[in-house]
């Protein structure tokens, strides 16, 4: 599965942001869909994932009620809506995909979060 993320940039405290992931390839190997980010000088974090299929959603506590994720099937597209972004949450953002009981194997390129207070 290639992933291609976008929809980063630079926003104030308190906007909003929407990032996507277009995902191409085996995309019917794909049981679950991610979003994980990357401050500077810390390791990569879960933020949220959600399964292709159901639609079942999993957030980390830090974006729980500001962050949501959703997928459109046909466009084979995942979206990470960021509102009430906080300085905390300047990251690069990765999307990533895996197939069923298998770990987070395929990754894209990242999209830059800035959020300035």
């Amino acid at each position: 599965v290639q992933l291609v993320e976008s929809g980063g940039g630079s926003v104030q405290a308190g906007r909003s942001l929407r990032l996507s992931c277009a995902a191409s390839g085996r995309t019917f190997s794909a049981y679950a869909m991610g979003w994980f980010r990357q401050a500077p000088g810390k390791e990569r974090e879960f933020v949220a994932s959600i399964l292709w299929s159901k639609g079942n959603t999993y957030y980390a506590d830090s974006v729980k009620g500001r962050f949501t994720i959703s997928r459109d099937n046909v466009k084979n597209t995942v979206y990470l809506q960021m509102n009430s972004l906080k300085p905390e949450d300047t990251a690069v953002y990765y999307c990533a995909s895996r197939e069923i009981s298998q770990p987070f194997g395929s990754w894209g390129q990242g999209t830059q979060v800035t959020v300035s207070s």
